[in-house]
């Protein structure tokens, strides 16, 4: 589907931004149809939204303008932001998601939603490290897009931070550990953006964050557990993330 070919589907559930939008975060609509999370996010008494939605079969729907603050993110946070609703642009993909049988994204759609975060980042100045997923700016309570969806390829096309490093040394980190590995670990998620500050202790938080960084850079096994490719994936994405800040991007 080409761009010029996006669909108007207005929802009303919006309101005034503070500041032009920085960031971008997907999702998945986590419900049985394209059909139904249409609806949904178009209703004025679900009080939820998107900038746009992206069927299955490619075809993108606007629901809600750029300039204007969706209702997406909820209860969020990315390196200091609490509000990501007012900072992000919000694309929804549907995918009936962990609930309902969680799927492959077919390539027509993952084609469609490549061409629209270029085509939105050719208006706003949005960096590589701030192409997010639901689940990094809100760990604790959501999965989405997953691990099925592939941000290798999208990151390939231009668009986010992927590396693949060789498996770094020293013995897995897991709920119950403790100490310096552990406190360098947290502090390197929180560099990059999540909330929770170190405390060298590794706990269920600690196992949450861990799982959302997996789904989005580790998919291969989402387990909560820091494995020597987890923390070198980290370390990587932290060097990419400060060479973009380096030149100016951020």
């Amino acid at each position: 589907m080409a761009l010029s070919d996006i669909i108007d589907a207005p929802s009303p559930n919006f309101d005034a931004r503070r500041a032009p939008p920085d960031m971008l975060v997907l999702h998945y609509t986590g419900m049985k149809t394209g059909e139904e999370a249409l609806a949904r996010l178009r209703a004025p008494e679900a009080k939820v939204s998107a900038h746009y939605m992206v069927e299955e079969d490619g075809r993108i729907f606007r629901l809600v303008p750029e300039e204007r603050r969706a209702w997406h993110a909820g209860k969020s946070f990315w390196k200091g932001e609490r509000d990501c609703n007012s900072a992000s642009i919000g694309v929804e993909i549907v995918n009936p998601g962990h609930e309902w049988g969680y799927r492959h994204f077919p390539e027509a759609q993952i084609e469609a939603v490549i061409a629209l975060v270029s085509d939105i980042r050719s208006r706003w100045q949005i960096p590589d490290a701030r192409i997010l997923g639901h689940s990094d700016v809100a760990p604790g309570r959501k999965e989405d897009p997953g691990e099925l969806f592939p941000w290798k390829a999208l990151a390939e096309r231009g668009h986010g931070l992927w590396f693949d490093p060789e498996p770094g040394p020293g013995a897995d980190l897991g709920i119950g550990d403790e100490g310096p590995g552990v406190f360098l670990l947290q502090a390197g998620l929180h560099r990059l953006g999540y909330e929770p500050l170190p405390s060298g202790k590794y706990d269920e938080e600690t196992a949450t964050i861990v799982r959302a960084f997996q789904r989005h850079w580790r998919p291969e096994g989402v387990d909560g557990v820091a494995d020597g490719e987890t923390r070198a994936k980290l370390m990587a994405i932290l060097r990419l993330a400060s060479v973009e800040t380096v030149t100016g991007v951020i």
